[in-house]
């Protein structure tokens, strides 16, 4: 079985602030995360990351919200976009 995209979505705010969310389902574990699932959850202005949620390589599953990096506890894909949107609602309106 090869990767499988499940999810592709690309807003763009009025104040030229992006959300992108790319959501794969894989044949096998990414290193690092214990799920079928590689994914890049991305927002940010003027190439500025802002938020991001991703499972690279070894790292595993984690989070960037700012300049801090931090493991990410993955259940669902559901969950996993939920607190994501939270993150970048609270960021929004901070």
């Amino acid at each position: 079985m090869n990767a499988e995209l499940l999810q592709r979505d690309r807003f763009v705010f009025d104040d030229g602030a992006v959300v992108e969310m790319v959501i794969w389902r894989v044949p096998n574990p990414i290193p690092g995360s214990a799920h079928q699932f590689k994914y890049r959850l991305y927002y940010g202005r003027a190439g500025k990351r802002l938020i991001s949620y991703d499972n690279e390589r070894a790292k595993g599953d984690h989070r960037h919200l700012g300049r801090r990096e931090e493991t990410y506890a993955f259940t669902t894909v559901d969950i996993l976009i939920r607190d994501f949107l939270a993150d970048v609602e609270l960021r929004r309106f901070k």
